[in-house]
């Protein structure tokens, strides 16, 4: 079969005929279908406020809406409330003495302390009371802290979109509950060394310190102790990230009745023009905030 085509090759290459050039376009792949190429059109492409607003809602669905500083300062301030709760929890067992160390399935009472016969029994019945006096402030620590710790976590949860797609009610919930807490945590703080100095001031701690002092326990006395000074320090600190808080939110609402009136008027435009005219994107200002 390959003999005739040279054959004839030869003879049109003597009688000066040249082979006449090839199409590319026949030579392609798709050579099997005679329509040409499919290229998009300009008006088969989607718009360009589409195209940005789909780029938009990928870059929201990340954790960009948590770690706002909004939502920075939520989280920090669940960390200080466990903290507050730590300190106070510990401040309570440091103070208690011996009627706290006694619990310990590893701690001999009698071997660990120069204490015996009538003054033991003197110093654990005022461990003892010491202890009872004591227990309103931690009970009211541990349920404040709790509290406010707990709801901070939900806000931050909450706030996983962004804010043009959050409910108003949601962030002005937020705002009264930061406003509130950094007031509430002031107050809190004052009352609960009010209430440890009132303690440290009775005639029980007076007695307790002495008889601890008696046996070389100098550090068992009535003054604030540091578990007490840590429970007021971070409470302050958590009075400070929630006013900021406040502050950022009220920002944020701002933002989100800019950005909300823009779109009400841009789609007013968009009725009134009767939506031949693409206007350009709406951009969320408030995510960042």
């Amino acid at each position: 079969m390959s003999q005739p085509s040279r054959s004839n090759r030869g003879r049109r290459e003597r009688n000066g005929e040249q082979r006449p050039p090839r199409d590319d376009r026949w030579s392609s792949p798709d050579s099997s279908s005679s329509r040409p190429p499919y290229y998009p059109r300009e008006a088969d492409r989607p718009p360009r406020h589409q195209r940005d607003m789909r780029q938009e809602e990928h870059h929201d669905s990340r954790c960009t809406n948590i770690c706002s500083r909004r939502g920075i300062v939520l989280i920090i301030s669940v960390l200080t409330n466990a903290l507050v709760l730590i300190c106070v929890v510990a401040a309570q067992v440091v103070t208690s003495g011996m009627s706290a160390m006694g619990g310990m399935s590893s701690f001999d009472i009698n071997t660990n302390f120069n204490l015996q016969g009538t003054e033991l029994q003197q110093v654990r019945e005022l461990d003892m009371q010491y202890s009872q006096m004591r227990a309103p402030g931690i009970y009211c620590g541990v349920a404040f802290s709790l509290t406010f710790g707990v709801v901070s976590l939900l806000f931050v949860v909450a706030g996983n979109k962004p804010a043009y797609r959050m409910s108003q009610k949601l962030l002005v919930g937020a705002l009264a509950f930061q406003a509130v807490g950094a007031v509430v945590y002031v107050v809190a703080v004052g009352l609960y060394l009010h209430f440890v100095i009132k303690v440290n001031s009775t005639d029980v701690c007076k007695r307790r310190e002495i008889l601890y002092r008696r046996n070389g326990y100098t550090w068992m006395n009535c003054d604030v102790s540091g578990g007490d000074a840590a429970v007021a320090l971070f409470g302050l600190i958590t009075a400070i990230l929630y006013a900021a808080g406040t502050g950022l939110t009220v920002q944020t609402i701002r933002g989100l009745k800019r950005y909300l009136e823009e779109k009400r008027r841009r789609d007013a435009e968009k009725r009134q023009s009767g939506g031949t005219n693409q206007s350009a994107p709406l951009r969320a200002e408030t995510t960042s905030v």
